[in-house]
């Protein structure tokens, strides 16, 4: 099926796009960029180990970017409870091992309920914060975690779904800025037992949902042909 049979990229289009696991939010807009043929941005960097949904604007749409930022997110995913790990996440190794025996259902829903409101959370080292012009995460990937200033936001929902130790699932409403590897390890901390981000899907942005973007590759291999065709008819 062609899926850019449709598509006006020059003048401004809107495209939802699933983030598969272990790309970059780069890394996508490279893989469009040439097909596209087109002023192309995205709004609102997903980590490389998250997947879900991004937006890309084309053309004027790019204006629209921040308006898309600002917008509420969901996410679902998993805390792996009983470790901490510097990056707070799976992206580096797991460290101060914890018993976690003590830990019932009730009291890891109980602790939830207490991030739902507004917060002020410190991002992780590992972020593309910008500290006196370098990017954060490059600073504490040499050792040199920088010091990181806490910020206001706002948990809307933080739901417990499923608790199978270590694992906890959870979806998670929030505010802009946003660093649910911050949450985890939060929540970890509040547990006294420690904790990081397993898993992660980022399912809705504002109105946006994730059942309704197009898949990566799919869509690159659409444009690819589609500009291939129409330079063989520019030949022809």
């Amino acid at each position: 099926m062609d899926q850019t049979r449709d598509f006006d990229f020059q003048n401004g289009e809107i495209l939802l796009i699933d983030k598969p696991r272990g790309w970059s939010s780069f890394d996508v807009v490279r893989k469009l960029k040439k097909g596209v043929n087109a002023k192309i941005g995205h709004a609102g960097t997903l980590d490389p180990l998250a997947s879900g949904l991004m937006i890309l604007a084309t053309g004027p749409f790019t204006k629209r970017i921040s308006e898309f930022q600002d917008m509420t997110k969901e996410y679902t995913g998993t805390i792996f409870l009983g470790a901490t790990t510097p990056s707070f996440d799976r992206e580096t190794e797991a460290e101060d091992l914890m018993d976690i025996s003590g830990i019932d259902d009730e009291v890891i829903i109980a602790a939830a309920k207490t991030f739902v409101g507004k917060i002020l959370q410190v991002p992780p080292a590992f972020s593309a914060i910008k500290i006196d012009g370098k990017r954060s995460y490059k600073l504490a990937r040499k050792g040199k975690a920088p010091e990181m200033k806490a910020r206001e936001l706002e948990i809307l929902e933080f739901e417990i779904t499923k608790i199978e130790l270590p694992l906890v699932y959870f979806r998670v409403v929030c505010s802009k800025g946003t660093y649910i590897r911050s949450l985890a390890n939060d929540f970890g901390k509040l547990l006294e037992v420690g904790g990081y981000l397993h898993d992660l899907c980022r399912t809705k942005i504002g109105d946006f949902k994730l059942e309704d973007a197009l898949q990566v590759d799919e869509l690159a291999r659409d444009l690819f042909n589609t500009t291939n065709a129409k330079a063989d008819e520019n030949i022809s």
